[in-house]
This record gives structure tokens, sequence and C-alpha cells, in this order.
């Protein structure tokens, strides 16, 4: 996952099927205003609990958004990279199983693909529970993503998971305890976990 050895950066195309730039203009009080945005895919991410394990099941992947960040945000030049300075492993997360929407399915079909694909486990639709759903990036983007849980046992396991085409996810599982040890250390995306029944699986 972290042997990546070139990274370069390009202008976003017009085409790009993930997210298109825009200008809004509109009016407020009076006063001619405009705002850049992106148009983006809404999402759903999944809790998901090994019940005959008592384990969280998570993926672990390379995300070039968050390196290109950390480096940038540090002073580097994501153009020439200084791998020593900014390691690889900065840009690999710890998430949520989750997926884009962009099927004409429903949100909850499109949640248990991502399971299956991301994380081997069969779940059925009426298996999820929806836990919220928000806008994230509400200064650039707005999206709607939709949270749900659910609960697996090992007898649901059909593959090994790891995603399709050409993504590389590894699945990772914790206990409910190391899970609030890394919410307590500061680890973000682990935040909404404090919130669904972790006192449940104690």
């Amino acid at each position: 996952m972290d042997k990546i050895n070139k990274i370069w950066v390009t202008p976003l195309p017009a085409d790009s099927a993930y997210v298109k730039t825009f200008r809004l203009h509109y009016i407020q009080n009076g006063k001619e205003k405009s705002w850049d945005g992106l148009k983006v895919h809404d999402s759903v991410s999944i809790i998901i609990f090994n019940t005959t394990r008592k384990k969280l099941v998570f993926v672990k992947q390379f995300r070039p958004a968050v390196y290109h960040s950390i480096v940038t945000s540090s002073g580097g030049d994501v153009a020439n990279v200084d791998f020593h300075k900014f390691p690889i492993k900065l840009g690999i997360t710890i998430e949520m199983c989750a997926g884009i929407v962009d099927k004409n399915k429903s949100w909850g079909e499109i949640a248990r693909e991502e399971i299956l694909e991301e994380c081997g486990y069969d779940v059925p639709v009426d298996q999820l529970e929806e836990v919220f759903s928000y806008r994230s990036g509400v200064g650039t983007q707005g999206s709607k993503q939709i949270m749900y849980y659910c609960e697996v046992t090992d007898d649901q396991k059909k593959f090994l998971g790891g995603g399709t085409g050409d993504e590389i996810i590894d699945v990772v599982e914790y206990s409910v305890e190391e899970a609030r040890e890394m919410i307590l250390s500061g680890l973000q995306l682990l935040f909404m976990l404090k919130h669904v029944r972790m006192d449940v699986y104690a």
C-alpha cells in the first residue's frame, strides 16, 4: 500500500468523473456576491461491528488528497516531495467503510454493496440502521452523507474484501476498547463511534 515512489500534480480536467468546480453568483441583502465550490457525489459510510469476535471493522487505504494537504500545509512541494520528510504513511487513513452514491440505486443498497466490496460481508439492506444524515464540506461542497450502522457475523464473511478495480484497501479490526483509545488519542475518523452503541459492547 505504501509503495509509492513518484507523485506529480496536474490541473483538474473538465471531464473529471468525481469533481466539478463552479462559481456561484447570488445577491444577498442587495449586494452581489460569488462563491467558489465543488460538485462531488453524495456518499454513504457504515459503522460495522462483528458480533462474533466483538470487533469494529474499518478500512485502511492511501488517500492522495490527505497526503497532498499534509505536504502542502507543512510547506512541502508535492511536485518534488521529500519522502523522508513526508513518508507516504502520512496519507494512509483508517476509515469507516464508505462509498459514493453514483448509481441509480437506493442509498441502503449502495451501502450494502460497499460493505461487500470493501469488507467482504454480505449484509441484507434491512440489516442496516441509519444513524443520521448530514452535509459535509459545507464551505466548498455541501454534499449529503448518510451514516449507517450494522452488525455482522463471521458467517456473513464471503471473501476478504479489499475493494474493486484498482482500489487497494486493507480491512482492519479493533476492539471497542482499542477504538476508545484511538478516540482519546485524537483520531478524528473514529469520533462518531463514541456516540453509537460503544457502551453496549464494552
